[in-house]
């Protein structure tokens, strides 16, 4: 396990009552008196080195032609906070607020709302500049504007603190557009001997990828370092944690980096023009098996976004899904330090092509 997601993994057993602090809650998981399970296997996807209790509220998706439920946590915001590897008393502080404030206030919101259609949203956010993984701040902006008239009706004494958090919480959205693909990749895992990849995860030490019909077999590589990257001043490779979190479930669904070519953002990170972004579009696009229909980049001739990663065409091409994402300080739980495009290994998506092959001749 990874320094990031170790400390991460103190914090979640102290907000959850079970140690008074951080070097309390090692000894019990060096002890082994907590039990640990994969986030994936319960349909659940976390981003970058989240670690969820019991006590922890969820974001519940529901894909009703896919018949399939995934889940999420509350995205914590910027700072010094858990996900980005931080277990310092405020990181702690941060997850029992959302655990006893936030939490509580959106689901009485939701409960007023009814349920939100995610990826009308996430449809919205692409033509606005999102790649709903690097970016999310359209599409967070669209979420709060649902979610506002119901929002104001609570009567919580804290509502003025919950509505400062969202409003300045630009990745709020990552969260709930990481559940949607979840729900999604996990009705196409149901199809039997296919070559899409359905899963792609890293934990900080290794890249696991699984195919659609063989759901419970994982194809491991060494997770890499994020390649194309921007850091925050005084920080760079030197000091970054290798790729870490779920979110790169959003590139197999058309979202992330298939989307790159339609969004600012991530050319600052790949070179700064939009030629850039295009070509890691066109990267996706080889690889990928279709278009989506739903998620359209103005930017391209309103082309839809490439989907559905095929094993064969990554190991045909030597080409690997590009994701964006943050990257962390890999010793010093001192939190994000900068942000870039992590190309995930080749070994994994070979590993897994060649499992087919055995088992469909």
């Amino acid at each position: 396990m990874c320094d990031p997601l170790r400390r991460s993994l103190t914090a979640a057993v102290v907000v959850e009552g079970w140690a008074q602090n951080a070097e309390d809650a090692a000894c019990l998981l060096a002890a082994d008196s907590v039990e640990l399970k994969p986030a994936n296997e319960h349909s659940v996807v976390l981003p970058m080195a989240t670690v969820i209790g019991p006590s922890t509220p969820v974001y519940v998706v529901e894909n009703d032609i896919g018949s399939t439920r995934a889940y999420s946590s509350i995205n914590q915001g910027a700072g010094a906070v858990q996900w980005f590897g931080v277990n310092s008393a405020a990181a702690v502080e941060r997850l029992a607020f959302i655990r006893d404030t936030i939490g509580p206030i959106l689901a009485e919101t939701l409960r007023r709302s009814g349920p939100i259609d995610i990826l009308s949203l996430v449809a919205q956010g692409v033509l606005m500049g999102d790649d709903v993984h690097l970016r999310v701040q359209a599409t967070t902006n669209l979420l709060l504007k649902e979610l506002l008239p119901f929002l104001v009706q609570s009567q919580h004494g804290r509502l003025a603190d919950v509505a400062e958090f969202l409003s300045r919480n630009h990745m709020m959205f990552l969260n709930v557009a990481m559940a949607a693909a979840k729900s999604l990749v996990d009705a196409a895992a149901t199809v039997q001997n296919a070559s899409i990849v359905t899963t792609m995860a890293r934990n900080g030490t290794s890249y696991g990828i699984r195919l659609a019909g063989v759901s419970d077999r994982w194809f491991l590589a060494s997770a890499p370092s994020v390649q194309d990257a921007l850091y925050y001043p005084g920080f760079g490779p030197e000091v970054s944690a290798r790729d870490i979190g779920d979110s790169a479930v959003l590139e197999l669904v058309g979202l992330g980096g298939a989307a790159a070519a339609n969004s600012p953002a991530v050319a600052a990170i790949l070179g700064g023009r939009m030629a850039d972004a295009r070509s890691a579009t066109e990267r996706m696009r080889r690889i990928c098996a279709g278009e989506s229909t739903r998620f359209r980049m103005p930017f391209l001739e309103n082309a839809g976004t490439p989907v559905g990663v095929d094993v064969r065409r990554v190991v045909e091409f030597s080409i690997t899904p590009g994701v964006s994402t943050g990257i962390i300080h890999a010793t010093d739980g001192v939190g994000q330090i900068g942000a870039g495009v992590a190309w995930a290994p080749l070994k994994c998506f070979t590993d897994a092509l060649l499992e087919l092959d055995a088992r469909i001749v």
